[in-house]
């Protein structure tokens, strides 16, 4: 089949396979070098006249030829071998022509060549053992292609000339030779494969642009900027380019050695250390100062043991780990686990307890000093304390103190430790789910370690220590396990004298600690563990319990914080009851203290700007600091209209007013309800509905308003979620109100459980209601009459100023609740 080329020499034709340029080695370099330098009688220059016109090309993929230079160049078997043969034939001279594209299956198209090369005479063939061959060539001279002939046996052929070299005229190449030559020194000294005969070769170059050529060739690693040299005719400019690219070669090789001399000084720092520290330690342990870690840490764990008195299975589960350890090699990751488990066994406090102070009238004193009012709740800590007293070994109750947020829960638990002059290790338990932080995970896992309890024992250093459990309404579970249940043993009196850590895998005994569990709503506690506890409620405050807590503890406090006294700030009563009745209502007194560090800190930058300010706060002078009032007495409250009624709640946050409010639209006699209401109270809205319909006549509704009318019930603040059964009595009010068109009397609120036959049944929550009562304006309150004895146990001050009705039916509070109602 007859070749494209032979009928088209511009056509490119096929691709043809690749040869490879076997770069030489550091022995083969060397060689080359002395040859460059000690042969040249051996190899003539031959003159560009007797060059050839017509060359043979040989394609170069990864390197580039220059003039002068020896360089092997290997062919594959085939068709490189015959491109070498026929240039062989032809005189010995072979084009060597960078090119580009193709793979190494395939020769490549003209197009696909540089179009400057060297000329190089072939003076020696090698057989290799793979069948390939090596040919050692020398280049002549540089030659341009004219074009590209076609080819004969498949070896690409091109017309060439030969250009000359363009010597500068002045002295600027001169300079430039020696700037090149310099560079060379500097980069072949950082390659001692080159030697010495590189510095020879290359200071005996003549003319210059021999001296370009050689130094790109040896030292110039990118081919690019190789060929770009090489295509360089005027040697000025290609002085200019290998000046360059030696250049930025130097830099990135001063560079390296820089990073590998930096690096070479930190390892042989290190492996100095760390001979002399072991050679320290060779020479301690011969004068016997120094022992084997092993042994040193056995001495230590018996040690461990013969200082301080351990139960006897503890004692012998130190001494059995103790001998595994001597087995274990340092370096094994099986000895940290058993020396880790070894210091937990000897740190906890097995058998060291602290000395109870029960002085009960220095343990009130401290109670007093720190809480004002809270009666009930100090009562039963002392009485805790003198049960102690009396009977020192018994275990006691396990304590809850339950109410809303900032009433002093937490800091009454932490005067119980200070006035039994115990440890104190409080835990938030909010929000978590894994039972393993209650009782730890066992030593087969990766970075195991004891539960949270036992962590605190660790802490404390004595087993009866006072240990708070904060926030244990809200535990979470999931499928790490439950966590509530995982305290079942801890908080039961019965169970915690021999409490097992997985961990630890020996029973703890802590019968002797004090917990001390708070909580906002008891209701949310898992019913066993609530059962295992001792609830004491700690209430809202009313007004003048806040005004003598901000007057006793919080003022003082926050002025100590903020660098001021009673010469730069006074707030008398009279402004700390503005400040409660305006600025903050709630249940604890969190918002009172956040106002006065408020109120303090606007008068720190005044005092810090050197303004002048008489050192008394007005009642009248709060909105300049803290901005107009947040709380105003609601008229809605005070005289609600039609279909609006108020009623009395229990929430987190302690008691609260809410409203129910009542339209009616034309309908079917149907009721709707909106404002996040739960299940209880969506039922209450049911009920309430269903006694006015059965009931229509006695309360005197017309039927056509209930069949022709559809109510709907709505409780502001729609975000916030509401239920239980006590709003019953409420909605009902709300729903008769808006049927009759009558009002409710002014500040009146209820509570009660209603039910299909007009029964109102007794709710919870009663303290904090009236508390809200009182502390929202309420006069009158309307109350399930079972619920009298709960209101009569409370204290005087929260119920000073209210009126109370009791009630079995809700026939009998209509009249209490509406005007002109005196039903039947």
């Amino acid at each position: 089949m007859k070749h494209p080329d032979d009928d088209d020499p511009r056509d490119d034709g096929p691709p043809e396979e690749i040869p490879q340029i076997l770069l030489p080695t550091e022995e083969e370099a060397q060689a080359l070098l002395e040859r460059q330098v000690g042969e040249e009688e051996l190899l003539p220059a031959i003159p560009k006249a007797d060059l050839p016109g017509v060359l043979v090309v040989f394609p170069l993929r990864r390197s580039v030829p220059f003039p002068g230079l020896v360089m092997p160049v290997q062919a594959e078997a085939g068709n490189e071998t015959g491109i070498m043969e026929q240039a062989l034939a032809q005189g010995r001279h072979v084009g060597l022509l960078l090119a580009e594209g193709g793979d190494a299956a395939t020769l490549p198209r003209p197009r696909e060549f540089r179009r400057v090369g060297v000329v190089a005479e072939v003076h020696k063939r090698i057989r290799l053992p793979d069948g390939n061959s090596s040919y050692l060539c020398k280049g002549v001279c540089r030659f341009t292609v004219k074009r590209f002939l076609r080819r004969k046996n498949g070896a690409p052929v091109a017309r060439v000339s030969y250009p000359e070299d363009i010597y500068p005229k002045d002295e600027k190449g001169e300079a430039m030779a020696r700037n090149v030559l310099m560079l060379s020194q500097k980069v072949a000294n950082h390659n001692p494969a080159l030697g010495e005969g590189f510095t020879l070769a290359a200071h005996n170059m003549d003319p210059v642009g021999h001296l370009a050529d050689f130094a790109t060739a040896y030292l110039v690693k990118e081919v690019e900027a190789k060929q770009q040299v090489l295509e360089t005719l005027d040697v000025a400019e290609r002085l200019h380019k290998v000046d360059v690219a030696l250049t930025r070669e130097l830099v990135t090789l001063e560079l390296g050695d820089r990073i590998q001399q930096e690096i070479r000084s930190k390892v042989e720092d290190q492996q100095k250390e760390f001979f002399l520290r072991e050679q320290i330690k060779i020479i301690r342990r011969e004068l016997g100062e120094e022992k084997d870690p092993q042994e040193r840490d056995r001495d230590h764990f018996l040690a461990k043991l013969a200082d301080h008195d351990y139960p006897e299975e503890v004692d012998a589960k130190v001494r059995e780990e103790v001998e595994r350890l001597a087995m274990v090699p340092p370096v094994s990751p099986e000895y940290p686990v058993i020396r880790n488990y070894l210091e937990w066994l000897v740190e906890l406090p097995w058998n060291r307890s602290s000395e109870d102070r029960l002085d009960l009238d220095e343990a009130e004193r401290i109670l007093d000093r720190d809480h004002y009012g809270l009666v009930e709740p100090k009562e039963r800590i002392l009485e805790f304390l003198a049960v102690r007293r009396m009977r020192p070994g018994k275990a006691g109750a396990i304590l809850c103190f339950t109410g809303p947020p900032g009433v002093g829960k937490t800091s009454l638990a932490m005067a119980m430790s200070e006035g039994m002059n115990r440890k104190l290790e409080r835990i938030s338990l909010g929000g978590m789910r894994d039972e393993a932080e209650i009782k730890g995970h066992r030593r087969t896992y990766v970075g195991a370690m004891p539960g949270r309890i036992l962590q605190m024992m660790r802490r404390a250093g004595t087993d009866n220590p006072v240990i708070v459990l904060d926030e244990v309404d809200k535990l979470g579970k999931d499928f790490r396990g439950d966590p509530s249940s995982a305290l079942l043993e801890v908080l039961d009196p019965a169970q915690n004298s021999a409490f097992l850590d997985l961990y630890m895998d020996l029973p703890f005994d802590l019968s002797k600690v004090m917990f001390v569990a708070t909580a906002n709503v008891p209701a949310n506690i898992p019913p066993p563990l609530r059962d295992r506890m001792e609830l004491i409620e700690l209430p809202g405050y009313v007004n003048a319990e806040k005004i003598q807590i901000g007057r006793r503890h919080l003022v003082p406090r926050q002025l100590e914080a903020h660098g001021l006294d009673t010469k730069r700030l006074k707030i008398p009563v009279a402004t700390l009851r503005a400040l409660v009745g305006g600025w903050t209502r709630e249940a604890g007194v969190r918002g009172l203290e956040k106002a006065i560090a408020s109120l303090c800190r606007k008068r720190a930058l005044e005092v810090a700007r050197k303004k002048r300010r008489v050192a008394e706060v007005k009642p009248g002078g709060l909105e300049k600091y803290l901005g107009p009032p947040k709380w105003e007495d609601d008229p809605v409250r005070l005289t609600p209209g039609v279909g609006v009624a108020l009623g009395l709640a229990y929430t987190p946050a302690g008691g609260d007013v809410l409203e129910a409010e009542c339209v009616a639209v034309s309908g079917k006699g149907k009721v709707s309800w909106t404002g996040s209401l739960g299940d209880v109270m969506t039922e209450s809205c049911r009920i309430a509905h269903s006694l006015l319909r059965s009931s229509a006549e006695t309360f005197g509704i017309s039927e056509a308003a209930l069949a022709s009318q559809d109510l709907h019930v709505h409780f502001p603040a729609g975000a916030v979620r509401k239920d239980g059964p006590s709003a019953g009595i409420t909605i009902a009010a709300a729903m008769l109100g808006r049927l009759t068109g009558r009002q409710m009397r002014p500040r009146t609120a209820m509570s009660g459980e209603i039910t299909l036959t007009g029964e109102i049944l007794p709710v919870g929550g009663l303290r904090e209601k009236v508390l809200a009562a009182k502390r929202q304006g309420v006069k009158r309150v309307v109350l399930p009459a079972q619920n009298r004895p709960d209101v009569e146990i409370l204290d005087p001050a929260w119920t000073r100023g209210l009126q109370f009705h009791w009630v079995k039916t809700f026939e009998e509070a209509l009249p209490l609740l509406f005007h002109g109602f005196s039903g039947k």
